[in-house]
């Protein structure tokens, strides 16, 4: 069970401080110079962590099993972070913004599960669209 749980409480705790991050940007800082050192101390904490993990292990050796998903990941990375920093810049509450962003992208990611994955779109997935819908109506009034 717990190696069930512990993935998600990481990306929801590392959520966290990602939001109060991005939100604590300096308003005079460009938020492309911000993601230089971002993506830097990114980087450096990969490439230790790979190390750590992985005995005997060669990182040159690993990329040979690159293909298209990391660079793409890259770009798309770079535009969530700016996206949130401009959020924030703009007057979105943290409160607010990473709610209203996971309600689309759930249902967003529902018809791409269906569309793409062929993942069934169950009663009960439809009744959460909905749901999702009257939460950010509510979450923006």
């Amino acid at each position: 069970m717990l190696s069930y749980i512990w993935p998600i409480a990481l990306v929801v705790l590392s959520n966290i401080v990602y939001q109060i991050c991005s939100k604590s940007v300096p308003g005079d800082l460009n938020p492309f110079a911000s993601l230089t050192v971002t993506y830097l101390v990114g980087a450096m904490a990969s490439a230790v962590l790979y190390h750590l993990f992985t005995r005997g292990g060669n990182l040159v050796k690993e990329y040979a099993h690159l293909n298209w998903a990391p660079f793409v990941l890259g770009f798309v990375i770079v535009g969530l972070e700016v996206g949130f920093i401009f959020a924030y810049r703009v007057g979105w509450q943290v409160s607010a913004a990473s709610v209203v962003q996971s309600g689309f992208l759930a249902i967003s990611l529902l018809a791409v599960g269906a569309l793409v994955y062929h993942e069934p779109l169950t009663a009960s997935k439809l009744i959460g669209i909905v749901l999702c819908i009257i939460g950010l109506i509510f979450i923006n009034r």
